[in-house]
């Protein structure tokens, strides 16, 4: 990583303190029931095409279990490829519309962080400051995201999956703990 790219992403981190402080959450939630979850928000890279058709699947298997799905993806790129299009539950935004420090000033962006879903499951495994933007200031209740020790007071869940895992191998992770997490304690009474 250049210098310049390391100041950026100091200034940008500092920023986004500051922020945080205005944007204090209510409490933090210390239970989670995947059953009584309504609303869940993704965010993800979409850079890839094969992330981005996991993603759609996963969708579709958050559906089945009757839950109401909104997706934000991010390209790196300055462009939106043409193939993609904004639909219903799914939005995009590019690095053309970041400001010089790497935060997004998309209105779909705005919209996302505004909305408080029940479940924000941040798939972030490039570490795009953009994405841990809007999940750091999302209103969401309980907020499930890659494990970086910085990154501690934004997530109620994070999960250790360095960056030569796939996203693939996250959401196995993401299942798997959100199914540890719902598991009925036995009554010893």
């Amino acid at each position: 990583m250049s210098i310049l790219k390391k100041i950026k992403q100091t200034i940008a981190n500092g920023y986004l303190k500051l922020e945080l402080k205005d944007h204090v959450r209510e409490q933090k939630p210390n239970k989670f029931n995947f059953a009584q979850c309504k609303t869940v928000g993704i965010l993800f890279d979409a850079a890839s095409p094969e992330d981005f058709e996991l993603v759609k699947r996963y969708v579709l298997y958050l559906r089945e279990h009757r839950k109401k799905v909104k997706v934000l993806g991010f390209y790196p790129s300055k462009r939106i490829p043409d193939m993609t299009y904004s639909k219903l539950e799914y939005d995009f935004f590019s690095a053309k519309e970041l400001n010089w420090f790497g935060k997004p000033s998309a209105m779909v962006v705005q919209n996302f962080i505004g909305e408080e879903y029940d479940l924000l499951l941040d798939l972030n495994i490039n570490d795009h400051f953009a994405l841990k933007y809007v999940s750091a200031l999302s209103k969401a209740v309980f907020k499930v995201g890659k494990y970086n020790e910085k990154d501690i007071e934004m997530y109620d869940m994070m999960i250790d999956s360095d960056n030569t895992k796939t996203l693939k191998y996250f959401l196995r992770q993401v299942d798997i703990y959100i199914t540890m997490l719902n598991k009925v304690e036995p009554n010893l009474n």
